[in-house]
């Protein structure tokens, strides 16, 4: 795993993960829900900095007890494939 620099351009990816979402958007709103990107934030994971992002999933996707499975095994893996600059994904929860 290469470590993260400075250098890199947040508004890229960030575009590049809204177009993610949006390519995957209807599947979510068949099901009377949503996604929306939250932000892109760094994170230790063993030692390295990592650069991870946050979604909010909305309407039926908020409360759906498959979110987690969605998000793990097709937004995480749809995001990292086309930005592979992102480690992970998080769901934003409400405190």
């Amino acid at each position: 795993m290469q470590e993260i620099e400075e250098e890199i351009d947040f508004k890229d990816i960030e575009s590049r993960i809204q177009k993610v979402l949006a390519q995957n958007r209807q599947f979510l709103q068949e099901d009377g829900g949503d996604i929306e990107f939250v932000k892109l934030f760094y994170s230790l994971y063993k030692g390295q900095k990592v650069l991870k992002a946050e979604v909010r999933f909305l309407g039926e996707c908020a409360k759906c007890p498959l979110s987690t499975m969605t998000l793990r095994a097709g937004i995480e893996k749809a995001i990292q494939e086309e930005v592979p600059e992102i480690f992970r994904i998080e769901e934003e929860h409400e405190s």
